[in-house]
């Protein structure tokens, strides 16, 4: 299908210009396209496609069916995209997919901070602004040491959407002590002149954590940073905003998150629970 791939080059011009995803995110809905253009049924009517999935969601059934429903939404925002350039495209077989929410795995506050402590300046600040400013990874990427201020951070997030996030005194000091050691030109995290890549990034943030003995993702520090402030009473409307999710139904997770710790720590805690773990 000759036409379909040729629409599919320019929509993943769109996802990169018009819509500010990151480049890995544009490379999980090309790898989603590309296997429902060689898998799906297509057939040519007139000027009507006609897709049927069925024959790709047999391919993705062992997967995870957050996996499935990930591909199915690629494949979806694709069909909306031909359709916006006026082509007649009829789908059957995209259903969604149930996927059980999940909760994301916490990491303490003391664990962070020994992460932090010790490590060399870069991953340093890379841990810190992660923690203390609520960033995505592809937004740590981006960030450009004009967005920082010694009062607000300029985020540019999904969607080209920017957001303003208060910068407190320890994100500060990082700063000031990885400026010390290296003089970026326009993004903060730089080798060559060039912006550091996402993956680069990545690995300093686990290396470290790593030499501290935990497994720790960079997206962990960014569900660290809204379950401390929610634990703490700030705002749902104010965390949702600061972490740039588009609604706070988004948000809501870490809220369950606290109460799933709150209640851990109280069967660990209280006498009677403690009681009837140890007699079971």
């Amino acid at each position: 299908m000759i036409t379909l791939y040729r629409y599919k080059e320019e929509f993943l011009q769109h996802l990169d210009a018009m819509r500010g995803y990151s480049a890995l995110t544009i490379r999980s809905y090309d790898d989603a396209i590309n296997e429902m253009l060689e898998h799906a049924e297509i057939f040519v009517e007139g000027d009507t496609f006609s897709i049927n999935l069925m024959p790709l969601r047999v391919r993705i059934a062992p997967l995870k069916p957050k996996s499935i429903s990930a591909k199915l939404s690629a494949v979806r925002s694709f069909v909306k995209f031909l359709r916006t350039r006026g082509l007649d495209v009829e789908m059957n077989g995209d259903e969604s997919v149930r996927v059980p929410k999940t909760l994301p795995k916490p990491v303490a506050h003391e664990h962070i901070r020994s992460a932090i402590e010790g490590a060399e300046p870069a991953a340093g600040l890379a841990i810190t602004l992660l923690y203390t400013l609520g960033l995505r990874i592809s937004e740590l990427g981006g960030l450009r040491l004009c967005d920082i201020t010694p009062q607000w951070c300029r985020v540019r997030g999904k969607g080209a959407k920017e957001r303003d996030v208060p910068v407190p005194g320890a994100a500060l000091e990082a700063l000031g002590r990885y400026l010390a050691a290296f003089s970026p030109k326009e993004y903060v995290f730089e080798a060559e002149g060039r912006k550091l890549s996402e993956n680069s990034l990545r690995y300093m943030i686990t290396k470290r954590f790593a030499e501290i003995g935990i497994k720790v993702t960079p997206h962990q520090l960014r569900h660290a940073y809204a379950t401390e402030l929610l634990n703490n009473g700030a705002r749902i409307a104010d965390v949702s905003e600061l972490l740039g999710h588009s609604s706070m139904a988004t948000t809501q997770i870490y809220t369950k998150l606290g109460n799933a710790l709150k209640m851990d720590h109280y069967l660990k805690s209280h006498p009677l629970c403690q009681y009837r773990e140890d007699s079971e």
